[in-house]
């Protein structure tokens, strides 16, 4: 239980902000503007045949140096912190291009080193280019690591675009999940375990806004894309607001953790937490479950899904182990009939019976 006063608090959240189309060709001039000469620069696999040409051509005409190059694959904390003390000391500024990997690598050697950070994803599949952890193995095991806000966040529209269906639908997953974390939360801070921020709730809270009402419900279409881009940012600044991933991962999150661990080709880490959300929304009886469903049905998420269903029998060992990945953390499946009510879910509701078979 928290006994400490409530004080104002400074939040960080990115100086350098730019979302639009043909970003890529324009970072070495906001670099260039932002006097971040000296680069250490960490790419997704097949990041570089994406757009290194354009990348390069832009830090050559503004005079930005790449003084570490790097593809990642291996994101362990213990590769992280070998690296990133071994970078040259004419390290400014730290860029990551691509996926998720590439991104948490990357910001979490600028944490270490205590350099600015700029992120540049390729696709929208969650949103932890905009947050203050990141996901890395620790021990050989998925873990979630305090880190840093980037400094900046840059997205080219042209590339987000050209992403692979799954990238959006799992972007999609992960930001409905905040209807359920926010649920986890609120009851947590009721029952005294957990501190409560109105303002990271209320910034989650519009970020669900503007998936909910401001756009089409076609993942192709360029307003979708936008708002789902906007969200996710959101998303992650107000994880930096409440000082803590409450806003932004519960229940569900727990769930996607444990599928990781006990399934033998785990899904992307949105489809299973969008899949995930829906099945805690129920148990919550959660008065958004109507609107998260409507969403992803609307959008065809949950069509996606059922192209490649869960196996029942791995899902029902995620159920059982997700209230231990993290100790002390309250979430509906805390509850001594979470597990009960999941299965009698999941045999008697059509959508997931689709989904998880």
């Amino acid at each position: 239980m928290y006994n400490l006063p409530y004080t104002n608090k400074q939040i960080n959240i990115p100086y350098l902000l730019k979302i639009g189309n043909g970003k890529i060709c324009k970072i070495g001039k906001y670099l260039k503007d932002k006097n971040l000469p000296g680069v250490a620069l960490f790419l997704g696999d097949g990041t570089e045949e994406l757009v290194g040409a354009e990348l390069r051509r832009g830090f050559g005409d503004n005079g930005i140096n790449v003084v570490h190059g790097q593809v990642v694959s291996d994101i362990s904390i213990e590769s992280i912190t070998q690296t990133a003390f071994q970078l040259p000391p004419a390290t400014d500024v730290v860029v990551g291009i691509g996926g998720g990997k590439a991104l948490d690598f990357a910001k979490y050697s600028a944490h270490l080193l205590r350099l600015p950070f700029v992120s540049v994803p390729t696709s929208t599949s969650n949103d932890g280019f905009c947050s203050p952890t990141s996901s890395l193995t620790v021990g050989g095991r998925r873990k979630t690591v305090k880190s840093s806000i980037p400094f900046g966040v840059v997205i080219d529209l042209d590339i987000i675009r050209n992403s692979p269906p799954v990238f959006f639908y799992s972007g999609l997953g992960d930001m409905v999940s905040k209807i359920t974390a926010l649920s986890d939360w609120k009851e947590a801070a009721n029952r005294k375990l957990e501190r409560y921020s109105d303002f990271a709730s209320m910034l989650a809270y519009n970020s669900l806004d503007l998936l909910f009402i401001k756009h089409s419900f076609d993942i192709k279409a360029p307003e979708f894309q936008r708002s789902l881009i906007t969200s996710l940012l959101m998303s992650g600044i107000s994880m930096e607001v409440a000082g803590t991933s409450r806003p932004a991962s519960g229940s569900e999150h727990l769930v996607s953790h444990a599928l990781d661990e006990v399934c033998a080709r785990p899904q992307m880490h949105g489809l299973q937490v969008g899949t995930a959300a829906y099945l805690c929304a129920l148990l919550q009886n959660n008065p958004s479950t109507g609107g998260l469903r409507d969403i992803l049905v609307k959008t065809g998420f949950f069509d996606f899904v059922g192209q490649n269903p869960f196996k029942k029998e791995e899902f029902l060992r995620a159920l059982r182990l997700a209230p231990e990945i993290k100790r002390g953390f309250y979430t509906v499946l805390s509850e001594p009939d979470s597990y009960k009510r999941a299965v009698e879910f999941i045999d008697g509701d059509e959508i997931l019976r689709e989904l998880i078979k």
